[in-house]
């Protein structure tokens, strides 16, 4: 038997496992996706399909027109985008100082990172409702761009201080040395480097912010034209149980976004991680 038959007997059981765990990934994706498009007394059945016999645009119909839609989209796009932007502008600042500059407690300064990115922060809902409520904060957006900002920030900071390690400091010299300061230096030549950091940390923040339904749900109680998608999602139930087909529609619409942004960001993102991942 040839070495080149015996690594593809090799690769077999690799690539079976491979295949079993893409599809019990992507399964439960299906499932929502077809489900969306099926009528109601299909998803009622009790002898479900796997491929829908008939489909149907109803139950889109349904959550598009569902009280609270645009509201609650525009909220999870605001509350979003603003949590990304000042994460990345704070932990862009701090990575580069951590990776380039030589100061006292540098060291303690990212292992508090670290420990900040490894604790539950569900478990902070309690402390952090209560710091809500007694500075007149509760049922605003803002707070939950500040909630997503802190949860986001201990991973972009780790993943950009590492991306910023792979960039020798000789590019940023040499721009000093022909008459850029280190700031002109930093941005004309290591910032355009560190785009694929940047998106990977971007994806990561979007992922975070738009998913996040635990203070989004507890930190807006009153107002009910402060929340954002994923407490919209449960709108679709009612006294008389669960409106499936609608529920399943709102959460194809749901996911879309993360769907596009990953797609759009997906040849940056692994080259990214890799290389935050180089220097630790």
């Amino acid at each position: 038997m040839s070495r080149a038959r015996t690594a593809r007997m090799r690769r077999i059981p690799l690539n079976a496992a491979a295949v079993l765990t893409v599809l019990v990934c992507l399964f439960p994706v299906y499932w929502m996706i077809s489900t969306a498009f099926k009528p109601s007394r299909d998803i009622q059945s009790t002898h479900p399909r796997l491929v829908p016999h008939t489909w149907t645009l109803d139950h889109f119909r349904t959550a598009v027109q569902a009280d609270g839609f645009g509201l609650f989209w525009r909220n999870s796009v605001l509350v979003t985008v603003s949590s990304i932007l000042l994460a990345l502008i704070v932990a862009l600042a701090s990575a580069y100082a951590v990776a380039r500059l030589r100061w006292k407690g540098r060291r303690q300064f990212m292992l508090m990172v670290f420990i900040a990115q490894m604790a539950p922060w569900e478990s902070l809902i309690i402390p952090i409702y209560i710091i809500s409520r007694d500075t007149d904060m509760l049922d605003r957006l803002p707070t939950l761009t500040l909630v997503y900002f802190m949860v986001t920030l201990p991973f972009s900071v780790i993943v950009l201080r590492g991306f910023i390690g792979t960039i020798p400091p000789e590019l940023e010299e040499a721009a000093q040395v022909d008459g850029c300061t280190r700031t002109g230096a930093f941005r004309k030549v290591a910032l355009p480097l560190l785009a694929p950091g940047l998106m990977a940390t971007s994806l990561f923040g979007f992922i975070t912010a738009w998913n996040e339904f635990a203070y989004a749900n507890f930190l807006i109680i009153k107002h009910q034209d402060s929340r954002t998608l994923p407490v919209w999602l449960s709108s679709f139930q009612n006294t008389f149980g669960t409106d499936w087909g609608a529920t399943m529609a709102a959460s194809t619409l749901f996911a879309l976004p993360a769907l596009v942004v990953f797609l759009l960001l997906q040849r940056h993102v692994t080259s990214g991680f890799a290389a935050g991942a180089v220097k630790g």
